[in-house]
């Protein structure tokens, strides 16, 4: 059942056994793998069906440091990925092991415990089968293309993307439209209200747009709210610790990671290449993909570097013109004229033409619609008439010759606890505190990324590949400074309370019914993009879940 809180004259909700806060990827699959289990269950979302005035000035938030886009803070039902280009890739070896040079590294499961939980997010919501990251699946394009050169301390990563990115409101609505399941929109949790004799939260205290409060009590009671929202709740819930739910040894909060991306360094090649798939990008089986590239993991162990990489993007005359960016973006959103395109290649491999095409929108794809903007993106279109027909032509019939390569550059973080969630003075709409994030990179995340320039730019001289020009300061500003929308390990998951949040079952320590899901339970953040390991945690927590249940 779909109820919106605002248009319902509700004065009381019913008790449930569950209460899920968060409707994006963490929350929809929560529900979705409970909803045949007998347990009843209730999903509560901040927003509403489409995006409304009310719900974005929630998403504010202020900070120090790198900034956060508001838009990574969706209030809507599938939150997140209703924006998302669809961008995944498992976390590596490494990012599971205890790092001596990076204090607080290690978590508290093997990576081959995730493994089946990545095989069913990969069946169950349209992630790609691990096998396509391997050598024998997108891998196998290697061989295809101007160049293949061979690497001695530089390691491939594949990233891929579904070609038409998942959106979790959209796809998991029919988990709310069935009896299991009820969804509450417009339905703004304040604080998680704890039974201080019992140890544990009876209920959930929130707001509707109309300024009317209700509550919700459960049995059990998880939080998936977002990477920053999960920690500003907690802290903002004190009927059982005055310094936020979960908060006695002051590690709500910390520990907050990033992915922090922007350009640096050029790649001169020392011949012009007209294809390179693997590297530069392409369409291949239903997926958009490229491989990333990275340090090795010896290299990294013997030098104490973390796992930062790199994405090849090949420079051409029409790169960064916002009409390819509109029009790419109005391609993304005809869903007929997108399958026809890439429908097109079936087994065949489409080169991409634009990093606009997969991976990683830009503020102008991701930024709100108005009826007026989507008018302002034919405008820019045929302001940019000829760059467009010229992408068109490379696109859709010639082969473009490439002689320069920028590095588009994406960091791991070291999971610094001053890093960190707190609330701030100012308040929202709801009289909440507005979250205040300071983030920044280490000198540790930064010697990291510049180590990796350095040794890319000898092994592409080596392979006869080009000149790597880096840019990349020692000291001074950094400019690699950007927001990836990955907020990560303020609620971090381990075995000891002094130094996590949640346990290995993502249980908040010490309150027997409240679990946590998405990427604030990282304890690091690898390089990869988070959402896929978010939903194979949530069906790892579902079945947790499950299984206490039946206790």
């Amino acid at each position: 059942m779909i109820v919106d809180l605002q248009q319902s004259e509700r004065a009381e909700l019913p008790d449930y056994d569950l209460c899920i806060v968060g409707s994006g990827p963490a929350g929809a699959t929560v529900a979705r793998e409970l909803a045949s289990s007998g347990l009843r269950i209730c999903v509560l979302e901040s927003g509403r069906l489409k995006p409304t005035p009310h719900a974005d000035g929630l998403r504010r938030v202020l900070c120090q440091g790198i900034q956060i886009k508001e838009y990574s803070r969706e209030r809507v039902l599938g939150g997140s990925s209703t924006t998302w280009a669809g961008l995944s890739s498992p976390l590596d070896p490494i990012d599971f092991e205890a790092r001596s040079f990076v204090p607080g590294s290690g978590w508290p499961m093997a990576r081959e415990e995730l493994l089946p939980y990545w095989r069913r997010a990969a069946e169950r919501y349209r992630f790609p089968a691990l096998e396509l990251f391997e050598p024998e699946g997108f891998g196998a394009l290697r061989s295809r293309g101007d160049a293949q050169p061979g690497w001695t301390r530089i390691e491939e990563k594949v990233f891929l993307a579904a070609a038409v990115p998942q959106d979790f409101g959209r796809e998991q609505r029919g988990v709310y439209e069935s009896p299991e399941v009820d969804l509450y929109l417009d339905a703004t949790l304040l604080r998680l209200e704890g039974d201080p004799a019992g140890g544990r939260v009876a209920s959930a205290a929130l707001r509707c747009s109309s300024g009317r409060e209700l509550r919700v009590r459960a049995g059990r009671f998880v939080l998936a709210a977002g990477g920053i929202e999960n920690a500003r709740i907690l802290l903002g819930s004190r009927d059982l610790c005055p310094q936020g739910l979960g908060n006695e040894r002051d590690q709500v909060g910390r520990h907050l990671m990033n992915h922090p991306k922007n350009y640096g360094g050029l790649l001169r090649l020392a011949q012009p290449l007209e294809e390179l798939p693997y590297y530069f990008g392409c369409l291949h089986r239903g997926f958009a993909g490229y491989a990333g590239l990275r340090l090795d993991e010896g290299s990294q162990r013997e030098r104490g570097l973390l796992n930062s990489y790199v994405r090849l993007e090949p420079l051409y005359p029409w790169s960064d013109n916002q009409g390819i960016e509109a029009l790419v973006l109005l391609v993304k959103k005809i869903r007929l004229a997108l399958g026809r395109l890439r429908s097109r290649g079936g087994e065949k491999v489409v080169s991409l033409r634009d990093w606009s095409e997969t991976g990683d929108d830009s503020d102008l794809q991701n930024e709100r619609k108005t009826a007026l903007g989507w008018a302002g993106l034919a405008l820019k279109i045929a302001l940019n008439a000829p760059r467009v027909a010229q992408y068109l032509y490379f696109r859709l019939i010639a082969k473009p010759r490439v002689r320069t390569v920028r590095l588009r550059n994406f960091m791991e973080m070291a999971p610094n606890p001053e890093n960190r969630v707190t609330l701030s003075e100012e308040r929202d709409a709801n009289d909440q505190p507005v979250p205040l994030v300071r983030h920044g990179c280490s000198e540790l995340d930064r010697r990291s990324l510049i180590e990796l320039h350095r040794v890319l730019a000898r092994e592409v001289a080596e392979a006869g590949l080009g000149q790597l020009d880096s840019d990349l300061p020692a000291e001074g500003p950094w400019p690699i400074d950007l927001d990836a929308s990955h907020h990560l390990g303020a609620t971090r998951m381990g075995t000891d309370p002094e130094s996590s949040v949640v346990d290995p079952q993502c249980k908040l320590h010490g309150v027997v019914n409240v679990y946590l899901a998405g990427g604030s339970v990282f304890p690091t953040s690898g390089c990869a993009n988070p959402t896929f390991t978010i939903v194979a945690l949530a069906i790892r927590l579902a079945e947790h879940l499950r299984a206490g249940e039946s206790t």
